[in-house]
């Protein structure tokens, strides 16, 4: 299974979109997350521009997304190209290079972390040294047509956990990965439960993986929240 690499960028890129009745133009809203060695999210990084505004910080834009359905339905994920281009169609020229557009985060936002809890088996299986379990939540939703397409990309067998509606599997780095998505609460929000088997090394293979398969869910329209670990 293959699942296509962020050619060496590490920011997040939205469009936001006019607020309805309102007279604000759209804009971008660009995003980092701070992460410990184990990948973990420990915080967040943003900035946004506007035509009228240029670059500011956005800490009360990033935390409204992820909290109130109002501001959330006006955020699109979006990739490079596409940032870029809108920046110049709205009169920026040339979308910065990602050195400069970090130069704009002032607002750091802490996210709480704690010591992995250990949910299932203690040990990992023989031929394995180690075995995490990571979960990545999103908001916003998905359409009938995008789960179908995630299942395609990911060869889903239907033999994952109980609720899940699209699961995969690979190996890579010295690492055996196998991950389930399934919706969760009572809003609009989507996790991704990530279980890896960790041969002699196998952390930078973490890593890209988390990355790509995060990647892909923001391709097809989810906003990512955060990043935590269960085992």
């Amino acid at each position: 299974m293959i699942i296509e690499p962020r050619s060496g960028r590490t920011l997040d890129y939205h469009l936001v979109l006019p607020a309805p009745g309102g007279h604000d133009g759209e804009g971008i809203l660009v995003e980092e997350f701070t992460r410990r060695d184990d990948f973990c999210a420990t915080g967040l990084h943003s900035a946004s521009w506007t035509p009228g505004g240029g670059w500011c910080s956005s800490a009360s834009l990033s935390r409204g997304l992820r909290v109130d359905p109002a501001v959330l339905a006006r955020v699109v994920p979006t990739g490079h190209a596409e940032a870029a281009h809108a920046y110049r169609r709205l009169g920026g020229g040339e979308l910065p290079s990602e050195v400069v557009l970090r130069t704009y985060f002032r607002d750091h936002q802490p996210i709480p972390t704690a010591a992995p809890l250990r949910l299932g088996p203690s040990r990992p299986p023989e031929g394995f040294h180690e075995r995490r379990v990571y979960r990545v939540l999103f908001a916003k939703d998905l359409r009938a047509d995008q789960v179908a397409a995630l299942r395609s990309r990911w060869r889903t067998t239907g033999g994952g956990a109980a609720g899940s509606v699209a699961d995969g599997r690979r190996e890579s780095g010295g690492a055996r990965f196998t991950w389930d998505l399934r919706r969760v609460g009572h809003t609009l929000a989507w996790c991704l439960d990530v279980t890896v088997l960790m041969r002699s090394g196998g952390a930078e293979a973490v890593s890209a993986t988390l990355t790509d398969l995060t990647n892909l869910l923001r391709q097809h329209g989810l906003v990512t929240v955060t990043t935590e670990r269960f085992a």
